[in-house]
Parts: structure tokens; sequence; C-alpha cells
């Protein structure tokens, strides 16, 4: 995370493609507008996902919303990559508006420690968005001294990242902006807040199937790969004004 001073011209990134995954850009401080080639646009705000869906190919930009870049303020955000089967590599751009609102929650204590759902289940709660292959995605928020327990299956990819605070993950201690990835020895993780802390939990079973990724791409094949740039350069992505 880090400050932004009041700007009247919003900061962000300009038009740029994507083919072969989804983008999911978790908003924990600031908001952030965004616009597409499919027309999809919109904005969130502190708590809110963004899910966007390249498939086949599309053009997005991301930028700091007006009212926010005016005044200015911390901004912090989490963008995921998640890739696309190949059956799926082609489907049709789509978006999904997360709000915070439509998550599942899950209380893990009476001292105010919960799990958000954004996508997956946890303790059967579930989360609103749909994904094209098995994947759990959730926010623990914890309170000092607060457990929560989690158990995937071994043979799933399984990652948390320390978003806020200091935790102890299966005995060790995992400070903030550290990552954290789980070989395939067990399914059974235990997270213990040392301070108050955020933490993102990712899930996904492997799809064990070759990955190519260049630039904004990420296809099966190399022939896929220049495939995808020369639709790009054929204007196949559609039209998004910078």
């Amino acid at each position: 995370p880090g400050p932004g001073g009041p700007s009247d011209k919003p900061r962000g990134v300009g038009v740029h493609p994507h083919r072969g995954i989804e983008t999911v850009t978790i908003a924990y401080h600031g908001r952030i507008a965004h616009h597409d080639s499919a027309g999809n646009s919109g904005v969130i705000g502190e708590g809110d996902v963004q899910w966007m869906t390249a498939g086949g190919g599309v053009l997005h930009k991301e930028y700091h919303e007006k009212e926010f870049s005016r005044k200015g303020g911390l901004f912090q955000m989490v963008q995921l990559w998640m890739n696309l089967p190949a059956k799926y590599k082609m489907t049709p751009a789509k978006y999904q508006s997360i709000e915070n609102s439509t998550m599942g929650r899950k209380e893990i204590d009476s001292k105010g420690s919960i799990i958000e759902v954004i996508a997956g289940s946890y303790q059967g709660v579930g989360g609103p968005a749909s994904t094209f292959s098995p994947a759990d995605l959730f926010n623990l928020k914890l309170r000092k001294d607060s457990e929560a327990l989690f158990t995937f299956r071994s043979s799933d990819n399984t990652g948390i990242l320390v978003i806020e605070g200091e935790a102890e993950i299966n005995g060790r201690t995992a400070p903030e902006n550290n990552f954290v990835y789980f070989g395939h020895e067990g399914n059974s993780i235990t997270v213990k807040g040392r301070t108050d802390c955020i933490l993102l939990i990712m899930n996904g079973e492997p799809l064990n199937e070759n990955v190519v990724p260049y630039g904004p791409f990420v296809m099966n094949t190399e022939q896929e790969i220049r495939q995808a740039y020369q639709d790009y350069h054929d204007g196949k992505f559609g039209y998004l004004e910078d």
C-alpha cells in the first residue's frame, strides 16, 4: 500500500489486452474504476472485487476513481491472474462485479474474526463468484490470538498472502506483505493472529495443462500466443478509447 496525493489526472493503467485468463482485483484501500472493450465498466471500493474474464480477448483499462483521485489517500489493491482451462481459453469475455455485501460471511469467534468468501465455500458458506475450475478465495480477518482452521485437498495448490498485520501459520511466523506457499504434503492449515491481521487465502485445483505465458496473454502453446498477438494487431479484441 502507499499514500497518493491529490491529482486531477487519475493514475492507472491505460488500454491493454488480455487473453486466456481472468483478472481478479481485490480492493483493500482506495477506489478503482475500469472499462473494457466488451462494454463493461464499473467502480469498486474498499472490500469489493472486480472479476474480469478475458477469455478469447478483451481490451481493458483501470485507473483511480475520479473523486478518490482528487482527494488522494491510501491505495492498496491485489490483482490475481487466474489461468483458464484450455477448453475455456476462448470463452466470451465477461465481468463479475462483486460487492463486499454480497460475499459469504463466516464468523470465527466472538472477538469479531470473520472469513469473507469471495469464491468457493468455507464450512458450508459459499461465495458469489463463478469460476471455470474449482477454486477458493477468502479474506480472513483475524483478531489477535484468534485462530482459523482450513482443510484443503493435498493435491490442490494453496497460498496465503499476509495483507496486513502478522500471523502464525502452522506454527511459523508470517509477517505483513509475505506470501506463504504450501507444498503437497498435507491438507490442514492453522492460522493464528499474532496481531490483528488480514490474510488472502487462495486455493485451487491444478489444471495439469501446458502453460505458455507471454506479455498479457496466457495460453497453452507458442502458436496460440503468436495467434493472440496477430488477432490483437488485426483489431479482433475490439476498440477501447485510451
